[in-house]
């Protein structure tokens, strides 16, 4: 019954942090994580620990595939090199750096490189959550860095691992092997599943085996991935942006209003469940140190992310004026960020599921039978350092975007402009065309000028920033007056059904149809 337990805990608790998020104008996380914290008092839940699996095989892949999907792959061209440095060599200087600073504390050095590993990389979804307010393109970098840097963490911590334990030899042409494998093989299932999934998707029609198929993929990509020792997460993360390049014009319409209604929900849920869960696991780690332990634990969390912050404030400057040392051609000075923006980005580094799920993944025991060493103060610094990222950093990130004054980034209502008024336009432009070719009379021809016309006004209006324009103030009153018919259209639907005039069936066909045309009239469609 414990199991059925924890999901209403776990709900209600992404439910009340949520809530209490909004409510009070705190990031959503930072008050998550405090719910986990109350709720690991509760001895039913003290009792229960998250199995690394439950992250890394269920969680895990459909985070980063929405992520994946939701992200601008033209950005992440524009800015790969940077996004190369971050995910790779900043991962590596930082699990250095802290494997440094563990074992001053005390720990073993295949325990310590462990540590590090654990909490190199950072968390996709804590950024999405915490970092929206900035600008796309450093928004989209960040994104891109945290998809892709777990593949880099894991293959350090699989080395500090399998060296602690005696099952790796650490020597350049096998480091060099296994970062091929991670990143080639991880690529090349993520292409492989992409393909699979794309010539699925062609051939079926029913909106939820469609559907089946795209909650599928993540799964499989990682699973075939990590069945071949490549990187699951590189994996989930190319098919992931494949897909979002060929969907467009692949899925059908049905397809995507069905996966629109239900993959924002499902990570929504997931996302704030394993916020929830860092929490719990704080007080799960924190039962089994000792008070010598407890305290030299501590220190740890504060030397790690006073670690964590300053290397990653020393890469981001001091790569950003060596590239501008070596290259200096002009389409590289216009992608130059300024200092502040870099500071912004500094800030954004938070930890979040990958850590806590490598931190957990530490074996309890080595070949010999003895306990793994450091392995409760590994698991309760990770937990920690992840509540001090989200939560200091993340309360003082809008400070210091505040702080930056970085200019408003209005490319995206720019470019959304331009694309519906060239798309209306050639849509006016092939209406004479299309009508002959399918026979239409002259009155429909004639009504769907005037209403892509009419279109057409409003949308060079809304571009051009005129609120008092009159197609705008056409537009907001026919808006509001279809909005108005259709409350009275669902009102007569109920009514007939209460009389018992027509069946519930009957009601929810109408009722999704009116829905419809009410979410598009009110502009609730838009996806990030």
């Amino acid at each position: 019954m414990i199991g059925l337990e924890l999901v209403v805990v776990l709900g209600a608790a992404v439910l009340v942090g949520n809530f209490l998020g909004q409510r009070f104008r705190v990031a959503p996380p930072v008050v998550l994580l405090v719910v986990g914290a109350l709720i690991g008092l509760v001895p039913a839940v003290r009792q229960t620990q998250l199995p690394p699996e439950v992250v890394l095989l269920l969680f895990l892949p459909v985070l980063l595939y929405w992520e994946s999907l939701t992200t601008s792959m033209r950005e992440i061209r524009s800015n790969l090199r940077g996004i190369v440095l971050l995910s790779t060599v900043l991962v590596i200087l930082t699990a250095g750096a802290v494997a440094v600073a563990g074992h001053a504390l005390g720990l073993p050095w295949g325990p310590a490189w462990a540590l590090g590993a654990a909490v190199a990389p950072t968390d996709a979804t804590a950024v999405s959550a915490l970092a929206g307010s900035l600008p796309r393109r450093q928004i989209t970098v960040l994104r891109a860095e945290s998809l892709v840097n777990d593949g880099t963490a894991l293959v350090i911590y699989g080395l500090a691992v399998g060296i602690t334990v005696g099952e790796e030899h650490l020597t350049l042409p096998h480091v060099g092997a296994l970062f091929l494998l991670a990143y080639g093989g991880g690529a090349a299932v993520g292409v492989a599943v992409a393909w699979v999934n794309m010539n699925l998707r062609r051939r079926l029609d029913d909106p939820l085996l469609g559907n089946l198929v795209m909650i599928l993929a993540p799964f499989t990509a990682y699973l075939v991935a990590e069945l071949i020792h490549a990187s699951g997460v590189l994996a989930v993360v190319v098919s992931g942006l494949i897909m979002a390049q060929v969907a467009p014009s692949l899925i059908r319409a049905d397809h995507r209003r069905q996966a629109l209604a239900f993959w924002p929900l499902a990570t929504f849920i997931i996302n704030g469940a394993l916020f929830v869960l860092v929490g719990v696991e704080l007080q799960y780690a924190l039962r089994h140190l000792s008070r010598s332990d407890l305290r030299d634990a501590l220190i740890a969390i504060a030397a790690v992310s006073v670690v964590l912050v300053a290397v990653r404030f020393m890469f981001l400057f001091s790569s950003a004026y060596l590239i501008r040392a070596i290259d200096r051609r002009p389409e590289q000075r216009q992608r130059r960020m300024s200092d502040r923006a870099r500071v912004v980005s500094g800030f954004a580094g938070f930890r979040g599921a990958v850590s806590l799920a490598v931190a957990l993944s530490v074996p309890e025991t080595l070949d010999s039978g003895a306990p793994f060493p450091g392995r409760a103060f590994i698991v309760f610094v990770t937990s920690g350092v992840i509540v001090v990222t989200l939560v200091v950093q993340g309360l003082l990130l809008p400070v210091v975007v505040r702080w930056a004054r970085l200019p408003r980034d209005t490319s995206i209502d720019e470019e959304q402009v331009l694309a519906e008024t060239t798309a209306t336009e050639e849509a006016i432009k092939a209406l004479p065309r299309l009508a002959n070719e399918l026979g239409t009379t002259e009155k429909v021809v004639e009504w769907l000028r005037q209403e892509y016309e009419a279109n057409l006004a409003t949308v060079r209006a809304r571009g051009a920033g005129t609120d008092d324009d009159p197609a705008l103030l056409h537009n907001r009153h026919y808006t509001d007056l279809r909005l108005a018919l259709i409350a009275t259209k669902r009102a007569t639907v109920v009514r007939l059904r209460d009389e018992s005039q027509i069946d519930d069936t009957v009601l929810r066909r109408l009722q999704a149809a009116l829905d419809n045309e009410e979410v598009r009239l009110a502009g609730g469609e838009q996806v990030e």
